[in-house]
């Protein structure tokens, strides 16, 4: 004899099973945040290994350009790979959150009217559908605003919330952006000081020749030392405007990603909440 069996439900959604920082013990912010100092430490391991690697390499003009070009290039492939991995940590943070997005959170019925009496139910549902609703960013504003709506019993603040929230998570947005708008402000700076302090070794070097040498021939043999600043000078500064012009367009992709994603969890909020929002009499008859 066969038995039928119920399909096994689908396992809630969870931050901390799914976020790449939480997973590992590592504390983060709400949201795409991401920790500095746990990326820096990554970007530190990665900076290291490309340098080991670079250094095997066989004698060649790019394994001159990152090893004989004074010390800013190190420092300049290091900020780049710090923000390398703070994209990539923003980008996996972006999909788990994103995964909230496709369940809905309010009964498929159209007779379905949220109000005070059934605020229970919608944050019942929130919760059988992720572990940890509050570090979900469309969650946690849909459970403060029907807080609201159950503990008061008021409707008609329930959209303010809503846009408070929102904007909280616009200023949160914009912030977790910083630290990547200083290391985009830093690379391209190291890569000027590289060039001034090439333009002070050829100059200085030039110097020392004329001072050296009284012929013509033994002036010109003599160049090469001054030639090595002048590649310190340019290369220094063509390597870090390459890792900032990488950088910035990627930032400006993820921004853009994420942007769309607010705008999303904006319209998702308005479907299921604010349009099934109803005053029944009695709660009319309260707000007078």
């Amino acid at each position: 004899m066969t038995y039928l069996t119920s399909p096994p439900l689908p396992r809630p959604l969870s931050v901390l099973r799914s976020d790449p920082e939480r997973r590992l013990g590592i504390p983060a912010g709400n949201g795409t945040a991401v920790n500095t100092a746990f990326s820096g430490l990554i970007a530190a391991v990665l900076t290291t290994m490309f340098y080991t690697a670079v250094y095997f390499l066989p004698e060649h003009h790019f394994r001159a350009m990152l090893l004989d070009r004074g010390p800013t290039q190190y420092f300049a492939v290091f900020l780049g790979f710090w923000c390398v991995v703070i994209l990539l940590f923003k980008r996996s943070k972006l999909g788990v959150q994103r995964r909230a997005l496709s369940h809905s959170v309010v009964p498929e019925t159209h007779d379905f009217v949220l109000s005070s009496q059934t605020a229970d139910h919608l944050i019942r549902n929130i919760h059988a559908i992720a572990e940890d609703p509050e570090r979900f960013l469309v969650y946690n504003r849909i459970l403060v605003a029907v807080s609201n709506l159950k503990n008061l019993g008021r409707v008609s603040d329930v959209d303010d919330i809503l846009r408070s929230l929102s904007e909280r998570d616009e200023s949160a947005h914009q912030t977790s952006f910083a630290t990547l708008g200083g290391f985009l402000w830093a690379i391209p700076v190291l890569g000027f000081i590289g060039t001034v302090l090439g333009l002070a070794s050829a100059i200085g070097n030039f110097s020392s020749l004329l001072e050296q040498q009284s012929d013509v021939s033994g002036i010109v043999g003599s160049l090469r030392e001054v030639t090595g600043g002048l590649s310190t000078a340019f290369e220094t500064t063509l390597l870090a405007l390459v890792i900032a012009l990488v950088v910035q367009l990627w930032i400006t992709a993820q921004k853009k990603a994420e942007e769309v994603f607010l705008d999303d969890c904006q319209e998702y909020c308005l479907k299921q909440i604010v349009s099934r929002i109803r005053i029944l009499p009695f709660e009319q008859s309260r707000d007078v």
